[in-house]
């Protein structure tokens, strides 16, 4: 089994939970696994929200590290020939739960698949405590906990799906330049002249 790891920005919440105890904490199987965003579009903050084994895990996140793991999860699936989700229902767009205070937050997480187990799984690493916002994350450190996440086909697409959905409901795109649009106003760089600077 190869695993595939992607880090992600975000800030480290100080004060971990429960599970700092514990190296690498399994679900498997995992029971139930989602996304959740909470706040205003612009704001949100995004949370894993995982059952099984007889526990349940919010994890935070940073919405760029569940697209990124959207992205990875449509290539491992074709990879595996395995049909990938339909586009999302906007009922689908909400986990259902709403998401208390994070264990931790995610730092890095990684990807691969059990040949033999024809099984997912999906392992979150908790950041370097005390980053500030916009740093790259350091190294976590050694006793820092992990989750390994067992998914069957069935729960990789329909966590895509919803994933999906969760993203989608935030600041639309503006139809000219492609930047999220807030609210109270959006300063088109097309409208302007300018080009957008990515």
């Amino acid at each position: 089994m190869q695993l595939i790891f992607f880090p992600a920005v975000g800030e480290a919440k100080p004060g971990a939970a429960s599970l700092v105890a514990m190296a690498i904490y399994e679900l498997d199987p995992v029971d139930g696994i989602a996304v959740a965003a909470v706040g205003e579009p612009g704001q949100r903050r995004f949370f894993i929200l995982a059952t099984g084994s007889g526990r349940t895990l919010t994890l935070g996140c940073e919405k760029s590290q569940i697209q990124a793991l959207i992205t990875r999860l449509h290539e491992m699936l074709e990879a595996q020939q395995i049909e990938g989700p339909e586009p999302a229902a906007e009922a689908e767009s909400s986990s259902g739960a709403t998401p208390g205070e994070p264990e931790w937050q995610i730092g890095e997480m990684g990807l691969g698949y059990h040949e033999a187990r024809r099984m997912f799984v999906l392992v979150a690493s908790q950041g370097a405590v005390g980053e500030q916002p916009g740093e790259q994350p350091g190294a976590p450190p050694d006793d820092a906990p992990s989750v390994r996440f067992w998914l069957s086909h069935d729960q990789v697409v329909a966590f895509s799906r919803q994933a999906e959905s969760v993203l989608s409901a935030g600041r639309p795109l503006c139809p000219r330049c492609g930047l999220p649009m807030d609210p109270a106003g959006h300063p088109c760089p097309v409208m302007n002249g300018a080009r957008p600077i990515f």
